[in-house]
């Protein structure tokens, strides 16, 4: 849905990390009787406010906030927990006459809310841990999974640990590849994309790299490291996703004696800045008939849209 004479049902802003989706979305819901809903992966932690860039208290009082901080660290948390949990808040945000506004850095998140989600098989809890406890690195791991499932794996970053054990999870679990289960029918999309304004944030490359490497110190003043530290101290499997927020594995490296801080700073920094060049490409090609826009831009088709 582009600019209509109608209000839409939703709004949805998404975008690179640091690009300004927060403001946008905060300004909108007081404007329109909106409430922020939650659409990053990592903001559904509790543990890591700063770290992951959540809305600080203040500002979540300022207007309607959900699913953020919802999630305990030690838990796994799918795109299917999302999309229930974001069913059941669209509805709560309707029934209360308020503007949905979704904004988020994660794509697969937007897709499965518009497009619907393919069926996924339940992964048995002792076949998950042996699989999570293979002792063996990014590069084998992407070669057993291209001699069982070679679309997956063509797909996948060979370093991308977490979904190459997950594409390998779903093969051992089911006998059928996870490219096969990702081809199968989706269920109806919860929010059509064309009931909703949709709109991506475009960035100037340089200016964004500058605003990442300036956020991460705000974090560090505000308490990021003593974030990471609180969390490592909890014990929890390597292989949960909270542990991989940007900064994190640094951080650990840097408590556990092995690098500076400064040297994990900057791993952040550098974590960060290339997670937001994947997300750009991602959303430019995965998300079609979606509105990149400047955020000034953006903030006036809002304001035009809504209201």
């Amino acid at each position: 849905m582009t600019e209509t004479a109608s209000r839409p049902r939703a709004v949805l802003i998404a975008g690179p990390t640091a690009s300004g989706k927060s403001a946008l979305a905060l300004e909108l819901a007081q404007r329109a009787n909106g409430v922020v809903i939650n659409a990053d992966s990592m903001q559904v932690y509790r543990d890591l406010r700063v770290l992951t860039a959540r809305p600080s208290v203040e500002e979540e009082a300022r207007a309607p906030h959900r699913l953020y901080g919802h999630v305990e660290g030690a838990s796994d948390y799918s795109v299917a927990h999302w999309l229930e949990d974001a069913r059941s808040v669209l509805a709560e945000a309707e029934a209360a006459g308020r503007l949905p506004i979704f904004i988020g850095g994660t794509g697969l998140y937007f897709k499965a809310l518009t497009q619907g989600l393919a069926p996924m098989p339940d992964i048995p809890p002792e076949l998950r841990a042996r699989i999570r406890a293979l002792d063996e690195d990014a590069s084998a791991l992407h070669a057993q999974l291209t001699a069982v499932d070679p679309e997956t794996a063509a797909r996948l970053r060979p370093s991308d640990t977490q979904r190459l054990m997950r594409a390998l999870e779903v093969f051992e679990a089911t006998g059928r590849p996870l490219a096969r289960w990702q081809a199968e029918r989706a269920s109806p999309p919860t929010l059509p994309a064309e009931d909703a304004l949709r709109i991506f944030l475009a960035t100037d490359r340089t200016a964004l790299r500058a605003r990442i490497a300036e956020r991460f110190h705000v974090m560090m003043e505000q308490g990021a490291l003593e974030e990471a530290r609180a969390l490592i101290a909890r014990g929890l499997p390597a292989d949960r996703t909270v542990l991989k927020a940007h900064g994190m594995p640094w951080f650990a490296r840097h408590l556990a004696g092995e690098i500076s801080l400064d040297a994990a700073i900057e791993g952040g920094i550098g974590d960060t800045r290339h997670y937001a060049k994947r997300q750009d490409t991602w959303f430019r090609h995965q998300l079609q008939g979606w509105s990149a826009l400047p955020k000034d831009a953006a903030g006036e088709l809002l304001r035009r849209a809504v209201g």
